[in-house]
């Protein structure tokens, strides 16, 4: 690696460890030109699928989109941003499980209500009630009462 100060063409590593759950590598590294120290983390580059919409049209995933339509369910309740953050990884990695390069729109949709459900139960309501298109309060109504049900029914009508 190139030094950032000088621009020497090697740098030497002093130290390496784990962080953030052992999914990054930190390094502490010297240049040997002109002695600065500096960090630099390593993260393993995984290809997210591509997503098929509704429409037939495949995109880019947008994980901006996922965190911007989870945040706006989760507006005003009582969950942490790392809850958060780790709740998209958690999709992210189920998504790059699936060892698919594209899938359905409705999995990204059903994996979001999951974690969702599992966060904050008003949150995924909302969520639903966007994502499930609720025409009226007793679509409301069926989908809470799905929610309370001793059972944990997951499944719709």
């Amino acid at each position: 690696m190139h030094c950032p100060f000088c621009r020497a063409a090697d740098t030497k590593v002093i130290d390496s460890r784990l962080v953030a759950e052992g999914e990054q590598v930190r390094r502490r590294r010297e240049c040997p030109v002109c002695n600065e120290r500096f960090t630099t983390f390593e993260t393993a580059e995984l290809v997210t699928p591509r997503v098929i919409k509704s429409d037939g049209s495949r995109v880019p995933f947008d994980e901006e989109k996922l965190r911007r339509s989870m945040l706006h369910a989760l507006q005003k309740r009582p969950v942490s941003i790392e809850q958060i953050d780790s709740a998209i990884q958690h999709i992210l990695h189920q998504l790059r499980a699936t060892g698919e390069r594209e899938v359905k729109s409705r999995l990204i949709g059903e994996l979001v209500m999951e974690a969702l459900r599992r966060l904050d139960q008003v949150a995924y309501v909302r969520f639903a009630s966007v994502y499930r298109d609720f025409q009226d309060v007793a679509a409301f109504k069926a989908e809470i009462d799905r929610l309370n049900a001793p059972d944990g029914d997951k499944s719709r009508d």
